[in-house]
């Protein structure tokens, strides 16, 4: 079943507004097609990600970010890792029910849930869908821990269930942000609030008690390296606890999209670009291994560590690690007892 959605310029979140930019992309007229999957929860066995499963509510995504490594997935769907994934999107609505199902599952080990991992649980639709919202309640019901990744302020709407829940230790929030600079934000991640906005949920989140992380993520080289000392500070004055960063990965089709985006965009120093993400790859667009992935490697990649470390203790971040608690999870009722209890 597929649904015809009104065209949007941005995401329309908590402040309602719309973005105020020369160039700005025109509006963007999305479908959503249902999903049925048998079951919610994906597994992973990476050993440079910080968690083992993940539930992602959507495929796709409307904010469309020149960068994303999720792009490649929508190829799944013979549908292209361009314009079809900003426009042709999936939902799954029966996201919470399968949740219930496979959490009462006897043997079933906690361990935190991480929702954001693939495409962006709080993307537009999710406005009107609210599978998040729903899979989100289940969690908070059931005592389940959380770690939520986003590029949108939307997130805040649900801070009447994740104040509570970080109040018990179940959850924490990433926001992503790539960029200080409206106009190149715009370009790279051209339906995705303002990275004032995410700084302004930050502070919600932050003063709300919820542990923020900010990820400085992707770091492009010649395009957003020079902003890394100052994105620090302002997740610092935000009130985020932790940071990170991760060098701009290209995997699959996304390193040709990448390469017309910087021909468009910054044909001045499009070779420069891209002979510094190679090098930081190993000589090629992308290098897949794990850890080298997330950290680049060489001289770059050193540079770019040092400096963020210096950030980091300057602003005295990182100090603490967040450990979220799994040991007040209780199943959810069976059909009985939703029935009667």
């Amino acid at each position: 079943m597929r649904f015809a959605l009104p065209a949007v310029e941005m995401d329309g979140d908590w402040l309602d507004e719309r973005r105020d930019i020369d160039g700005a992309l025109p509006p963007l007229r999305t479908t959503v097609t249902i999903e049925r999957p048998r079951t919610i929860i994906s597994r992973n066995a990476s050993p440079d990600v910080p968690f083992d499963r993940s539930i992602n509510p959507y495929r796709g995504c409307e904010h469309g970010c020149i960068y994303c490594f999720a792009r490649h997935s929508h190829a799944f769907h013979d549908l292209s890792p361009g314009l079809d994934f900003e426009s042709r999107l999936f939902a799954k609505p029966d996201a919470a029910a399968l949740l219930r199902e496979e959490l009462r599952k006897p043997g079933y080990e906690v361990r935190p849930m991480a929702l954001g991992t693939n495409t962006d649980p709080y993307q537009p639709i999710e406005r009107d869908w609210r599978i998040t919202r729903t899979v989100l309640e289940v969690l908070a019901e059931t005592g389940h821990p959380v770690t939520i990744t986003t590029k949108s302020d939307r997130v805040v709407r649900d801070l009447d269930l994740l104040a509570p829940m970080a109040a018990r230790g179940l959850a924490a929030v990433c926001v992503s942000i790539t960029s200080l600079d409206p106009t190149i934000a715009a370009t790279l991640e051209p339906r995705a609030p303002t990275p004032e906005r995410r700084l302004a949920a930050v502070r919600r989140l932050s003063e709300a008690g919820v542990p923020t992380y900010v990820s400085v993520a992707p770091v492009i080289p010649a395009i957003t390296d020079h902003e890394l000392e100052h994105l620090v500070e302002r997740a610092a004055a935000a009130g985020a606890t932790r940071v990170f960063f991760i060098p701009v990965r290209l995997p699959w089709e996304v390193a040709p999209l990448f390469r017309a985006w910087l021909d468009e965009h910054f044909p001045d120093r499009a070779g420069k670009v891209m002979a510094t993400i190679q090098s930081l790859r190993g000589g090629r667009d992308n290098d897949p291994g794990f850890f080298t992935r997330m950290q680049g490697r060489g001289p770059w990649a050193d540079l770019m560590r040092t400096r963020f470390a210096i950030a980091v203790r300057r602003h005295g971040l990182n100090r603490e690690r967040i450990a979220l608690r799994c040991d007040l999870f209780r199943p959810p009722a069976g059909p009985q007892g939703e029935l009667f209890g």
